[in-house]
């Protein structure tokens, strides 16, 4: 069922807050933490959000697809295998957290212009099948505020391995 405009303005919002989210969550974590991870294979804080960075770069991408293109094709991407090749520990938080602000808002400007026949739009994911412009958004509303839970449940797991436990 399409969503009404009142709920899109709604997600629209929402994507547009979720960098603010992000970097609270992150302001949370000491240095000492950023890059602890809590078992082997799961990502820390500091890769947590450069994953942010190069999923909203990949958003960006995916609704213009989406709304411009014909019959467009928006490729999935093996996240994990970016993290390890791209050496998140090794790139600078400031500029993740840059590129995340300046992607979100000039994205945000552009789903506040589209029209309503361009949240019809129909593509093909490479991993899930139909796409929609509002399949997108849905994902891409909470993207940033499911990773700013995972970096407070990261700390939390941190704190939790520490002398006196979760209650320091």
């Amino acid at each position: 069922m399409p969503l009404d405009k009142l709920e899109r303005d709604r997600l629209i919002q929402q994507y547009a807050n979720g960098p603010s989210r992000l970097k609270a969550a992150l302001a949370q974590v000491p240095w000492e933490a950023q890059k602890w991870r809590p078992v082997p294979g799961e990502w820390s804080a500091h890769e947590v959000v450069c994953h942010c960075a190069d999923s909203e770069t990949n958003a960006a991408a995916r609704i213009r697809f989406l709304v411009v293109e014909k019959e467009p094709v928006v490729p999935g991407y093996d996240q994990d295998a970016w993290a390890v090749q791209l050496d998140y520990h090794s790139h600078p938080l400031d500029l993740v957290l840059a590129t995340v602000d300046a992607v979100r808002a000039n994205t945000a400007a552009l789903l506040r212009r589209l029209p309503d026949d361009a949240w019809a739009k129909v593509g093909h994911h490479t991993e899930s099948g139909r796409y929609t412009a509002e399949d997108w958004l849905k994902i891409y509303a909470e993207h940033l505020e499911v990773h700013a839970r995972q970096i407070e449940t990261n700390l939390a797991a941190w704190r939790a391995t520490l002398p006196g436990g979760a209650g320091r």
